[in-house]
């Protein structure tokens, strides 16, 4: 009887078997029919926006045959478990019907105590009836309805507006400037903006003829722009913008012209020592410059004085800025003063300007003079004059020189100087141009206009103008920054 129950009880557990393996099969057809049909659905959605939507849809696509794939393998697992557990219980059903048949047999309890182990232990009791995915993919459906209304909906884009220039927000410092704009309206179609600039002498709206022509800086995405690196080598400079989407670019702003104040010179030819051969703002010492010009001057004339600086191959064109320096062709500095002026008085305000030199000339100076000072005077030895000067001639030195008197610096010689000078204030500074550090401060009172000044023997040099006094500067001269030194027997 016992046996009868095991038997009941398994032949029960075959039918649910049957039954799970007819709904597993059925849950494959599912998967399949389910997933062809999403896939249906997914490439009916996706026709009418198979351009944009092309990648989106391969990657659903994806997601859905590796989601089919997962189900099959599970389901596939447990259909075969089931199977093989099906054939194991019919095994051991027709082992015991057979067993029940020879009832008589001494084998018998033997016999069903084996069939008595073997339905204890068979695989059908231990499988779980429960599917372990579900055929259900609906979750993977997609609905464009909201979109292709959307879509619908969309118009040509319209022409940007004009961009509004901030001007309050617009800065010019260290020789950069900084332009912020705005857009009178909110339009999230934007997608890059235009920026334009070009330098002017004159002050307000551009000029329609002007020489010089629009920068174009194209895809800022902001609406502020750095002009970083700049050469104020003009008095002002004109800017304009413009916003553009994906079609269409608008029209300029109203253009805005800025102030960029800057000390802006030449190198003086006809003030320059005839071994000094002067390139605008370069200077590179000859030996046989003086002698050249006597040679050139005498196959002219066929007289043997000294060449007319007109006649000189180191003098170079005047600025058009040029103030009179009040010097003659004749009175160009000589014998020992290789010096050269520059070519712009100094007469109020504030001015900044860099000189880099050959690190092997024999002899270099930098700083200011009168226009009062004299064809044979040198750099820091009178008191028309002041300036650092590099000895690199048999020792290396580096001083300050004013009125004859000297003080000499204790820091590196830098490959590059700044020069800061303040006419009002009666500052004239020397900065390494680099890190800005104070080399040496002359505190005095001007009372003439000054001229920059340089002097070189055996060696070069370049200066660069258009140079506004950097912020850092105005801070330290601000502060008084204790590492400028000052000495009352040079000022």
């Amino acid at each position: 009887e016992a046996l009868r129950k095991i038997i009941t009880t398994l032949a029960m557990k075959n039918e649910e078997i049957q039954s799970f393996i007819y709904s597993l099969k059925q849950m494959l057809l599912n998967v399949e029919a389910n997933s062809a049909k999403v896939q249906e659905d997914l490439e009916a959605e996706f026709q009418s926006l198979f351009s944009v939507l092309e990648e989106l849809k391969e990657g659903m696509l994806m997601k859905i045959k590796q989601d089919r794939a997962s189900r099959t393998y599970e389901l596939q697992n447990q259909l075969a478990a089931c199977t093989r557990a099906l054939e194991s219980s019919e095994e051991l059903l027709e082992t015991a019907n057979q067993t029940l048949q020879a009832m008589d047999s001494e084998d018998f309890p033997q016999a069903a105590k084996q069939i008595k182990d073997g339905v204890t232990m068979a695989p059908a009791f231990r499988l779980s009836l429960k599917a372990k995915v579900s055929d259900n993919m609906s979750h993977l459906m997609v609905d464009f309805a909201q979109e292709r209304q959307m879509l619908q909906a969309l118009k040509f884009l319209p022409v940007p507006s004009a961009p509004v220039i901030d001007l309050a927000e617009s800065l010019v410092a260290d020789n950069c400037v900084t332009l912020v704009w705005r857009m009178p309206d909110e339009d999230s179609k934007i997608d890059h903006y235009v920026l334009e600039y070009r330098r002017t002498n004159f002050e307000g709206p551009p000029r329609l003829k002007e020489d010089q022509p629009w920068m174009v800086i194209e895809g800022i995405r902001q609406t502020e722009y750095t002009l970083t690196g700049l050469k104020f080598d003009m008095k002002y400079m004109n800017f304009r913008v413009k916003a553009c989407n994906k079609a269409v670019a608008g029209e300029f702003s109203e253009p805005v012209t800025l102030e960029t104040p800057a000390f802006m010179f030449r190198l003086d030819a006809s003030t320059s020592h005839q071994n000094l051969r002067v390139d605008d703002l370069s200077v590179e010492w000859d030996a046989m410059g003086g002698k050249v010009q006597d040679i050139k001057a005498r196959e002219k004339d066929g007289k043997g004085r000294t060449a007319s600086p007109i006649n000189s191959p180191a003098r170079g064109a005047p600025s058009p800025k040029r103030m009179p320096s009040g010097r003659g062709g004749r009175d160009r500095f000589t014998a020992e003063s290789y010096t050269v002026l520059g070519d712009t008085l100094i007469d109020g305000g504030e001015h900044y300007w860099e000189v880099r030199y050959e690190p092997d000339s024999k002899a270099f100076g930098v700083g200011v003079a009168y226009r009062s000072l004299g064809r044979f005077e040198q750099l820091g030895k009178t008191a028309a004059s002041w300036c650092l000067h590099v000895n690199n001639w048999l020792q290396v030195s580096f001083m300050a020189k004013h009125a004859n008197k000297v003080k000499v610096l204790d820091a590196p010689v830098p490959d590059c100087l700044g020069v800061h000078c303040d006419f009002h204030q009666g500052l004239l500074s020397f900065y390494n141009a680099r890190t800005k550090q104070v080399l040496h401060t002359f505190k005095t009172r001007f009372t003439q206009p000054l001229l920059p000044a340089f002097t070189v023997w055996c060696g070069s040099f370049q200066v660069t103008t258009g140079l506004q006094v950097p912020s850092s500067v105005r801070c330290l001269q601000k502060r008084g920054s204790a590492t400028s030194s000052s000495n009352t027997s040079l000022t």
